[in-house]
Protein backbone atom coordinates (compact mmCIF):
# COMPACT_ATOMS: atom_id res chain seq x y z
CA UNK A 1 0.00 0.00 0.00
CA UNK A 2 1.28 3.44 -0.92
CA UNK A 3 1.82 6.11 1.69
CA UNK A 4 -0.79 8.82 1.66
CA UNK A 5 0.13 12.30 2.73
CA UNK A 6 -1.80 14.03 5.48
CA UNK A 7 -2.65 16.84 3.03
CA UNK A 8 -4.39 14.41 0.64
CA UNK A 9 -6.41 12.94 3.50
CA UNK A 10 -7.42 16.42 4.70
CA UNK A 11 -8.38 17.57 1.19
CA UNK A 12 -10.38 14.37 0.61
CA UNK A 13 -12.17 14.87 3.95
CA UNK A 14 -13.16 18.35 2.76
CA UNK A 15 -14.78 16.91 -0.38
CA UNK A 16 -11.92 17.08 -2.90
CA UNK A 17 -12.73 14.22 -5.29
CA UNK A 18 -9.26 14.19 -6.84
CA UNK A 19 -7.74 13.72 -3.39
CA UNK A 20 -10.24 10.93 -2.65
CA UNK A 21 -9.36 9.29 -5.96
CA UNK A 22 -5.71 9.35 -4.88
CA UNK A 23 -6.69 7.59 -1.65
CA UNK A 24 -8.72 5.05 -3.64
CA UNK A 25 -5.84 4.35 -6.00
CA UNK A 26 -3.44 3.96 -3.10
CA UNK A 27 -5.49 1.62 -0.88
CA UNK A 28 -8.03 -0.19 -3.08
CA UNK A 29 -5.72 -3.16 -3.70
CA UNK A 30 -5.05 -3.42 0.04
CA UNK A 31 -8.78 -3.32 0.85
CA UNK A 32 -9.64 -5.87 -1.84
CA UNK A 33 -6.89 -8.19 -0.64
CA UNK A 34 -8.18 -8.16 2.94
CA UNK A 35 -11.79 -8.64 1.79
CA UNK A 36 -10.81 -11.55 -0.44
CA UNK A 37 -8.86 -13.25 2.36
CA UNK A 38 -11.93 -12.99 4.59
CA UNK A 39 -14.48 -14.26 2.05
CA UNK A 40 -12.55 -16.29 -0.56
CA UNK A 41 -14.95 -14.87 -3.15
CA UNK A 42 -14.01 -12.33 -5.79
CA UNK A 43 -17.57 -11.03 -6.12
CA UNK A 44 -17.96 -10.64 -2.38
CA UNK A 45 -14.53 -8.99 -2.09
CA UNK A 46 -15.51 -6.50 -4.80
CA UNK A 47 -18.77 -5.71 -3.03
CA UNK A 48 -16.99 -5.30 0.30
CA UNK A 49 -14.41 -3.02 -1.34
CA UNK A 50 -17.20 -0.79 -2.64
CA UNK A 51 -18.84 -0.70 0.80
CA UNK A 52 -15.52 0.14 2.45
CA UNK A 53 -14.91 3.10 0.16
CA UNK A 54 -18.41 4.40 0.74
CA UNK A 55 -17.73 4.18 4.47
CA UNK A 56 -14.33 5.87 4.09
CA UNK A 57 -15.88 8.66 2.02
CA UNK A 58 -18.66 9.27 4.58
CA UNK A 59 -16.38 9.04 7.63
CA UNK A 60 -13.14 10.58 6.42
CA UNK A 61 -14.03 13.87 8.11
CA UNK A 62 -13.93 12.02 11.47
CA UNK A 63 -10.43 10.62 10.97
CA UNK A 64 -8.19 12.42 13.55
CA UNK A 65 -4.75 10.93 12.79
CA UNK A 66 -4.64 9.26 16.23
CA UNK A 67 -3.70 6.02 14.46
CA UNK A 68 -2.18 5.46 11.05
CA UNK A 69 -4.49 5.79 8.07
CA UNK A 70 -3.62 2.22 7.12
CA UNK A 71 -4.81 0.95 10.53
CA UNK A 72 -8.04 2.95 10.22
CA UNK A 73 -8.75 1.56 6.71
CA UNK A 74 -7.83 -1.95 7.85
CA UNK A 75 -10.28 -1.72 10.78
CA UNK A 76 -13.09 -0.47 8.52
CA UNK A 77 -12.40 -3.23 5.98
CA UNK A 78 -12.43 -5.98 8.58
CA UNK A 79 -15.65 -4.68 10.17
CA UNK A 80 -17.40 -4.36 6.80
CA UNK A 81 -16.23 -7.86 5.80
CA UNK A 82 -17.45 -9.36 9.09
CA UNK A 83 -20.84 -7.66 8.79
CA UNK A 84 -21.09 -8.70 5.14
CA UNK A 85 -20.30 -12.33 6.02
CA UNK A 86 -22.87 -12.35 8.82
CA UNK A 87 -25.51 -10.86 6.52
CA UNK A 88 -24.68 -13.37 3.79
CA UNK A 89 -24.95 -16.25 6.29
CA UNK A 90 -28.37 -15.00 7.45
CA UNK A 91 -29.53 -14.71 3.85
CA UNK A 92 -28.36 -18.23 3.08
CA UNK A 93 -30.06 -19.54 6.22
CA UNK A 94 -33.29 -17.83 5.19
CA UNK A 95 -32.93 -19.26 1.70
CA UNK A 96 -32.42 -22.77 3.08
CA UNK A 97 -35.41 -22.33 5.40
CA UNK A 98 -37.46 -21.00 2.49
CA UNK A 99 -36.47 -23.92 0.27
CA UNK A 100 -37.34 -26.38 3.06
CA UNK A 101 -40.72 -24.67 3.54
CA UNK A 102 -41.38 -24.81 -0.19
CA UNK A 103 -40.48 -28.50 -0.27
CA UNK A 104 -42.77 -29.25 2.67
CA UNK A 105 -45.65 -27.23 1.23
CA UNK A 106 -45.16 -28.78 -2.19
CA UNK A 107 -45.17 -32.25 -0.66
CA UNK A 108 -48.30 -31.44 1.36
CA UNK A 109 -50.06 -30.04 -1.70
CA UNK A 110 -49.04 -33.06 -3.77
CA UNK A 111 -50.33 -35.39 -1.06
CA UNK A 112 -53.58 -33.45 -0.81
CA UNK A 113 -54.00 -33.46 -4.58
CA UNK A 114 -53.27 -37.18 -4.69
CA UNK A 115 -55.83 -37.82 -1.95
CA UNK A 116 -58.35 -35.55 -3.67
CA UNK A 117 -57.69 -37.22 -7.02
CA UNK A 118 -58.06 -40.66 -5.45
CA UNK A 119 -61.35 -39.57 -3.89
CA UNK A 120 -62.57 -38.17 -7.22
CA UNK A 121 -61.52 -41.33 -9.02
CA UNK A 122 -63.41 -43.40 -6.47
CA UNK A 123 -66.57 -41.30 -6.93
CA UNK A 124 -66.17 -41.38 -10.70
CA UNK A 125 -65.63 -45.15 -10.60
CA UNK A 126 -68.76 -45.71 -8.51
CA UNK A 127 -70.84 -43.51 -10.84
CA UNK A 128 -69.55 -45.23 -13.95
CA UNK A 129 -70.10 -48.65 -12.35
CA UNK A 130 -73.88 -48.15 -12.28
CA UNK A 131 -73.97 -47.67 -16.05
CA UNK A 132 -74.10 -50.43 -18.61
CA UNK A 133 -70.96 -50.78 -20.79
CA UNK A 134 -72.48 -48.91 -23.76
CA UNK A 135 -73.52 -45.94 -21.62
CA UNK A 136 -70.18 -45.99 -19.78
CA UNK A 137 -68.25 -45.85 -23.06
CA UNK A 138 -70.27 -42.85 -24.26
CA UNK A 139 -69.90 -41.01 -20.92
CA UNK A 140 -66.13 -41.56 -20.82
CA UNK A 141 -65.63 -40.46 -24.41
CA UNK A 142 -67.82 -37.36 -23.97
CA UNK A 143 -67.13 -36.14 -20.41
CA UNK A 144 -63.61 -37.38 -19.76
CA UNK A 145 -62.03 -37.47 -23.22
CA UNK A 146 -64.00 -34.46 -24.51
CA UNK A 147 -65.05 -35.96 -27.83
CA UNK A 148 -67.97 -34.49 -29.78
CA UNK A 149 -71.12 -36.53 -30.44
CA UNK A 150 -70.00 -37.02 -34.03
CA UNK A 151 -66.54 -38.25 -32.90
CA UNK A 152 -68.13 -40.66 -30.41
CA UNK A 153 -70.42 -42.05 -33.10
CA UNK A 154 -67.47 -42.52 -35.42
CA UNK A 155 -65.30 -44.10 -32.68
CA UNK A 156 -68.00 -46.54 -31.51
CA UNK A 157 -69.35 -47.06 -35.05
CA UNK A 158 -72.90 -46.19 -34.01
CA UNK A 159 -75.51 -43.65 -35.12
CA UNK A 160 -75.21 -40.14 -33.63
CA UNK A 161 -78.77 -40.42 -32.28
CA UNK A 162 -77.75 -43.59 -30.44
CA UNK A 163 -74.93 -41.60 -28.80
CA UNK A 164 -77.44 -38.94 -27.69
CA UNK A 165 -79.79 -41.55 -26.30
CA UNK A 166 -77.08 -43.42 -24.40
CA UNK A 167 -75.72 -40.19 -22.87
CA UNK A 168 -79.22 -39.03 -21.88
CA UNK A 169 -80.02 -42.35 -20.23
CA UNK A 170 -76.62 -42.45 -18.50
CA UNK A 171 -77.16 -38.96 -17.04
CA UNK A 172 -80.67 -39.88 -15.89
CA UNK A 173 -79.36 -43.06 -14.24
CA UNK A 174 -76.58 -41.14 -12.43
CA UNK A 175 -79.00 -38.42 -11.30
CA UNK A 176 -81.55 -40.99 -10.12
CA UNK A 177 -78.84 -42.85 -8.16
CA UNK A 178 -77.64 -39.57 -6.66
CA UNK A 179 -81.16 -38.62 -5.54
CA UNK A 180 -81.80 -42.07 -4.04
CA UNK A 181 -78.70 -41.58 -1.85
CA UNK A 182 -80.13 -38.30 -0.58
CA UNK A 183 -77.90 -36.12 -2.70
CA UNK A 184 -74.76 -37.49 -1.03
CA UNK A 185 -71.93 -39.55 -2.39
Amino acid sequence: MQDISKNIIIHASEGDLNAFESIYNAVSGFVYSIAYKMTYSREDAQEITQDVFLKIYKNLKWFRFQSSFTTWVYRITVNVAINFSKRRAREQEKMITYKDDVKLKTAAIAKEEKTHKAGNEEILGSLLAILNPDQRACMILRNIEGLSYKEIAKTLKININTVRTRLKRAREKILDNFQKRGGKQ
